[in-house]
């Protein structure tokens, strides 16, 4: 029987917002990044997408638990806007066309979380969806964005969390998603597991 109260969380990414994120639910837990391949076929709805990235970068890192008593958190997130699919740019001026697409405009932001428990091998997929929408913004306000540095890293080229949320006029859904790892969510999957938020919280 697996003993829940001892079991390691291994949270399988390299992502600082999803450590932040994590530490929040104050239960104690190791980082080890995974490096997997994040292309998927062009077909794919973003639904699809990330939970499959999710579960891929999860299962990445199994090897790093030893099979013991672990479970392990993996998470994508992908922008989308008028059906296409915004990953992170591959440079500025991706960035700037990313941002020019995104002004005045609503867009759907999708989180996917991938939970596995080990040694019993027990696998919850799930995803969250938040829609956001920017402002209209002017071209020097893009440039000067990008020229931050901020958007380098980020799926659709801007952090809520940071000085992207001078571009965003509302949001529809959870605020973590857009950062990165939706926790009323992941409270729900770690229940799953035995793992309740609250009642460690409390303790």
């Amino acid at each position: 029987m697996v003993d829940e109260n001892s079991r390691l969380i291994i949270l399988a990414s390299g992502s600082p917002r999803r450590r932040e994120l994590l530490s929040m639910l104050g239960l104690p837990f190791a980082v080890v990044s995974s490096d997997v391949d994040e292309s998927t076929p062009p077909e794919w709805a973003p639904d699809k997408v990330v939970r499959s990235l999710a579960l891929r970068k999860a299962e990445a890192v199994i090897t790093a638990s030893n099979q013991q008593n672990t479970l392990i958190i993996g998470s994508d997130t992908i922008v989308e806007l008028d059906g296409r699919i915004l990953g992170k740019p591959v440079d500025k001026q991706d960035s700037k066309a990313m941002l020019t697409a995104l002004q005045g405009k609503s867009h759907q932001v999708y989180t996917g979380v991938a939970c596995i428990g080990l040694p019993e091998d027990k696998i919850i997929v799930d995803h969250r969806v938040t829609t956001v929408t920017m402002r209209a913004l002017s071209p020097e306000e893009i440039d000067a964005y990008v020229d931050t540095g901020e958007p380098a890293d980020k799926a659709g080229s801007y952090a809520i969390q940071g000085l992207g949320a001078t571009l965003v006029e509302k949001i529809d859904g959870c605020y973590f998603n857009v950062v990165g790892l939706p926790l009323s969510l992941l409270g729900n999957m770690l229940s799953e597991f035995g793992i309740q938020v609250l009642e460690r919280t409390a303790e």
